[in-house]
């Protein structure tokens, strides 16, 4: 089975090579979609200098900052493989674990695999509690509305069979995708699991991005995408 990895980029110059090598030393069968959401910082220059053209490489520039929803909207466009990944450009989430990961899916059991930051053995690093009891709470409010037991809802490795995504428009610009596409995975009554990963996360002075507005952001689409639409 061939393995398309989503690689949405925003402004990740110091992250973004080491990731791209860490992917492209994998021995599976892969294509590697690079989608810069209109960095600023010279990430896309980079990706273009150093990457562009190579056989399993696609790099998608988009003229402005829509949004991780949108990137990967953009990258689903291009993918010609089984099975999608999505892989952020921080280096929070390790690409060796990529076996963990498609392990339900290759032996015939998920459709859909969740990488977990909250179960498994692997090293997490302590950062800060009110993100960890705000993904805890969306990810509470989204299990009342999809009647799941996920453990991670707003977890940035999420894998799929292409053809189950492929039937799935994905509405979101932004990070309310990871909830929408939650939403729309349990209303098609899909085979999901989840995985435990390591996890190395950021802190804002780092580069990370995410804030408590898109708490918000993320409770409307849990209702949205539950409630609202069929």
């Amino acid at each position: 089975m061939k393995l398309s990895i989503i690689v949405p980029v925003y402004n990740e110059l110091d992250t973004i090579s080491e990731v791209v090598n860490r992917i492209s030393k994998l021995d599976l069968d892969k294509e590697i979609i690079i989608v810069d959401d209109g960095s600023t910082d010279g990430t896309s220059e980079l990706l273009n200098n150093k990457f562009n053209g190579q056989d399993d490489i696609k790099i998608v520039l988009h003229s402005n900052n829509y949004g991780k929803g949108m990137a990967v909207r953009t990258a689903l466009k291009s993918v010609e493989g089984d099975i999608v990944i999505i892989q952020d450009a921080d280096l929070e989430y390790n690409p060796d674990e990529y076996p963990i990961l498609l392990e339900p899916i290759l032996e015939g059991r998920a459709d859909v695999v969740y990488g977990s930051r909250f179960i498994g053995k692997g090293p997490h690093r302590i950062l800060f509690f009110w993100h960890y009891a705000g993904n805890k709470l969306l990810t509470l409010i989204s299990n009342m509305f999809t009647n799941l037991n996920l453990t991670d809802m707003e977890t940035g490795y999420k894998v799929f069979k292409s053809e189950v995504i492929k039937d799935i428009t994905i509405k979101q610009n932004r990070f309310g995708f990871e909830p929408e596409i939650t939403a729309k995975f349990a209303k098609k009554r899909l085979r999901i699991y989840e995985v435990g990963i390591s996890y190395a996360g950021r802190t804002y002075d780092e580069g990370k991005k995410i804030g408590w507005k898109d708490g918000f952001v993320a409770l409307w689409c849990i209702l949205k995408y539950n409630l609202l639409e069929k």
